[in-house]
Parts: C-alpha cells; structure tokens; sequence
C-alpha cells in the first residue's frame, strides 16, 4: 500500500517532512534497508577472465548491495537523510546498526583502493550522490553523523580529487538522461560545495556549468525522453542554471533555452510519461523514476521563477508528474525497488536542507 495516498499532493509537493508522518518514513526506508544488504543480482560490468573475480561484498565492502555502487550509495543518503529529518523513525536502531557495520576504516580503505585503481569508476553519476550523502552527514547535528563522516573522510577526498582532475576539466557536457548526464553531476557537486561553505570548489564547478550551458538556446525538447530516461536532459539542466545564475539572470537564460513550452510539440515536456504495469518492466521502471527527477526539477524551476508566465505550467506539470511517479513508486519489483525510494525521498525533501542551498 501506498501511505502517500491520504495526503494532498500540494502537501506532497511542498517538499518538506512536516507533512510525512512515521508511516511513509517506514515505507521510505524498507526498500533501502532491503536492497543495501542484497548482493545479488549485482551489475558486474565486464569481466575479462574465470580468475580472480571478486565478489561484490570484497570489492566494495560499503556499497555492495542495491544492484550497483550508486544505487547503495544513494540508498545510504536516503537513509541517513531519514535518520536526520524524523527524530522519531520507526526503523531508527535498524537503520544505525546496519550503516554502523559497515562504515569501518578498513572498509572505508578498501573502497579508497578500487578507486586508486579505477580512477573512472562510477563517473560521475556515483561520485555526485556520494557527495549528497557526505552533505547529509554535514547538516546532521549528531554525534554520530559527525564520526561516520570522519571514516568516509579518505573517500570524500578521493572524489573530491578526482571530480576536480577527471571530471570538470571535460571539453564538453553529456546531454544523456541517464547516468553520463553531466548537469545532474554538477548540481550534486554545486550542493555539496555550498553545504560545506567551499568556495573553491563552488566556483570551479560555476565555471564549468557556465562554459557548457551559458550559450544554450531552444532547446530541442521535443526529443524527450530519449530512451528509458530516469532524468529530462533539458529540465536537469534548467535546475542546474536555476543554482548558477541569480533569478534575474536566470529568467532571462531560461527564455532564451526553451522555446514555448505552452505550445506544441514543445508542449510535450510537461507531460508525464505513462507506463504498463502489467506489461512495462525492468530497465522501463526508468520511467517511473524520470516522472520523479521532473517534479522536481518542475517544482524547483516554479519556486524560483516566482511570477514568470512558465510558473503555473510547471506548478501544473509538476504535480501530475508527482501523481504519475508516485503511482508506480513503491514497487517490489528489484529493478525499482532498489533506487526508487532515494528518488521519491529526494522529491518530498527537497527544500530540507541540502538540495539548492543558497
């Protein structure tokens, strides 16, 4: 059962935890709770010989579960995310014991090393969630948050370093709706810079999203969802700009990045894209999770427009693709269920701290 249901979706789409009661947190954290403990089935990527294959529990002793790396990480926010907005979560000792088993030291150095081997691994899709969850670890006025964040400390270093060297330093950006797509990465980035009050990195990554998107103009949004999406290229991109540039400033960018989104075929972008449950499946649950990144991308262009002509269409577009999203979130289908949660908590959380600071 959905516990969403019985609250108002203007509610819902106020993006703040005051409306969620310890129900929907519960609901919230079963799957993530679920999945970070389930090694298999696991994305291996290639393998390239019978001899020395690891299991995934000895490559990545923290973020084994959830299919991929980026899935566990990201079910680890959602969860500590929980742990900081509901002082009364029903799963509290559960969620504590399990991330307290395995952030370790010696764990933490292991998954430091496949990255000093790997130095691509999970770019940068991976790296910017697991910078998401560091921030969380900063907004959390808890002993606990502060200790588990000294044992990542080794591995927020790493990325750190790597996104500088290996990702921001790119010629050009990745207009994809998956996991390549590099305006989402640097929104992660840009919002763990701020949280942190680190203005080096806040600039270099300002700098990089103004050289790839500050000349961007109509935008060909009729194009979307290019295959199975979980993120719009174009709305993704917007709600990076939206950080970048003041309201004035954006307002004007944004009129020159899309055309007439009121009219058709551009028209489409605010439409929710409708799956089968009793056919659609698998990697089509992608779908379910693009219905979510828009609503929120939607709601986030809205609130910083405030009386632009766009505002009501993307008041209006994002609640119906909150309805739509929300419908089909909570499947127990592995291929949903093991990132799908972070998508809805991120959704219905996203003006708690965190996400756009300014």
């Amino acid at each position: 059962m959905n516990p969403l249901t019985a609250i108002r979706m203007e509610a819902l789409l106020s993006g703040r935890s005051d409306q969620l009661g310890p129900d929907v947190a519960e609901r919230l954290s079963n799957h993530p709770l679920d999945s970070i403990d389930t090694e298999f089935p696991h994305y291996a990527r290639s393998v390239d010989s019978p001899d020395g294959i690891e299991r995934p529990t000895e490559r990545h002793p923290v973020f084994f579960g959830c299919y991929d790396w980026h899935s566990s990480v990201h079910s680890h926010w959602a969860l500590i995310r929980q742990l900081r907005l509901f002082d009364e979560h029903p799963a509290r000792s559960d969620i504590v014991d399990r991330i307290d088993d395995r952030f370790t030291a010696e764990n933490i150095a292991r998954e430091v090393e496949h990255f000093e081997d790997n130095e691509t691994f999970e770019k940068p899709y991976g790296w910017a969630w697991f910078l998401h969850l560091v921030s969380e670890l900063c907004l959390w006025e808890d002993d606990r948050a502060a200790a588990w964040r000294s044992i990542l400390k080794p591995l927020e270093e790493t990325i750190v370093t790597l996104i500088k060297s290996e990702f921001l330093p790119q010629k050009r950006p990745f207009r994809v709706g998956t996991h390549q797509n590099s305006a989402f990465a640097l929104h992660c980035i840009l919002d763990y810079a701020r949280t942190l009050s680190n203005e080096r990195l806040e600039s270099a990554v300002t700098d990089t999203a103004t050289a790839f998107y500050a000349e961007d103009r109509n935008y060909p949004v009729e194009y979307e969802p290019l295959g199975w999406d979980f993120l719009s290229p174009s709305l993704t991109e917007a709600d990076l700009m939206r950080r970048v540039y003041s309201r004035n400033e954006f307002t004007m960018w944004i009129e020159q990045f899309l055309p007439d989104v009121t009219t058709a075929p551009y028209d489409t972008i605010l439409e929710p894209v409708h799956t089968n449950p009793n056919r659609d499946e698998g990697v089509a649950l992608h779908l379910v999770g693009l219905n979510l990144s828009k609503a929120w991308c939607l709601a986030g262009l809205a609130s910083t427009l405030k009386d632009h002509q766009y505002v009501e269409a993307f008041e209006r577009s994002a609640k119906q693709h909150m309805e739509c999203g929300l419908d089909r979130a909570f499947t127990d289908e592995y291929a949903g269920s093991h990132w799908l949660s972070s998508f809805v908590l991120y959704l219905l959380t996203r003006n708690e701290g965190g996400i756009a600071p300014e």
